[in-house]
């Protein structure tokens, strides 16, 4: 797995010297990393697009998977990025789920520590799994609930999930999701594609169910009912700017910037910058530009 992890980051331009293995000195770019879906890549521009504004020499290494990401930054190749509080417990630390943010914070920032990485002020915003189902579908068949999903499928409804491959086998995903709920999609129900697809799966008919992000604006705009977890199932996913100690000794004044861009983030706030990139297909560096000016950030 680590030579896997180390052919990657090779392949996506992050190669392993012994250069960019060590800490970057005071006059060296910041590395300013992302995930590949559109909330990150907003997140990534526009904290690209701030450091530069502020007269930093900025380098961007967007795109990249979860755990890719988070070993970049460990191995010193990215200096910041933000990350999903339930990414870093369950997933990076191998602990159990806490019972609510505030723990789930905590626990992210005491753990990580330990490997020179420090969490900056959360944001108030939890883009967690969730399912969704079409409005009118949902109620003709009354399911509002994961409750009610369960009790549907236990009584025979033949409904199809559209899922990721990471949802799929996360431990933190489908299988422990059925367990905690007490049903179960049969193997060829399950249609599994990448994250964006479920969406439009869902929309043109082809499945009943998908999984979908608490925060993306296509649940509003496609008019799905997002299903309650009323077990409180899923994580916490809470977005924080997580900043290696060694940049942050080197750049102390990043700490009030980034957290000043984290107290300008909530849910409703995401939901719409989605929107605006997925629904209204406007330019993922204008919509990050355009949430900076509104937020008196730049």
């Amino acid at each position: 797995m680590k030579h896997l992890i180390m052919t990657l980051l090779t392949t996506l331009g992050l190669g392993l010297s012994a250069t960019t293995m060590t800490a970057h000195a005071q006059d060296d770019p910041i590395v300013v990393g992302g995930l590949n879906y559109t909330e990150h890549l907003i997140l990534t521009s526009a904290t690209f697009q701030l450091l530069q504004a502020k007269g930093y020499d900025v380098d961007k290494r967007e795109g990249l998977g979860t755990s890719v990401l988070r070993q970049a930054q460990e191995n010193g190749q990215v200096d910041l990025y933000w990350e999903y509080t339930g990414n870093s417990v369950i997933l990076f630390n191998d602990q159990p789920q806490p019972d609510n943010a505030a723990e789930t914070y905590a626990t992210a920032k005491r753990l990580d520590a330990e490997k020179g990485l420090v969490w900056l002020n959360p944001s108030d915003t939890n883009n967690t799994y969730a399912l969704a189902m079409r409005e009118a579908e949902a109620e003709k068949l009354d399911i509002h609930t994961l409750s009610d999903l369960a009790a549907a499928m236990n009584d025979g409804a033949d409904l199809t999930l559209a899922s990721n491959a990471e949802f799929y086998a996360r431990e933190d995903g489908l299988r422990p999701l059925q367990e905690a709920y007490g049903f179960e999609f049969p193997r060829s129900s399950v249609k599994r594609m990448d994250s964006g697809l479920t969406y439009n799966a869902l929309r043109e008919g082809e499945v009943d169910v998908a999984l979908v992000f608490a925060t993306d604006g296509r649940n509003g705009a496609f008019n799905f009912e997002v299903l309650d977890d009323d077990q409180q199932f899923f994580p916490v996913y809470q977005l924080a700017p997580v900043v290696r100690q060694e940049t942050l000794d080197a750049h102390p004044e990043l700490r009030p910037l980034l957290n000043d861009m984290s107290a300008a983030l909530n849910d409703p706030t995401l939901i719409d910058l989605n929107r605006r990139v997925d629904v209204d297909d406007q330019s993922i560096e204008k919509v990050a530009k355009d949430f900076l000016t509104e937020n008196d950030l730049l």
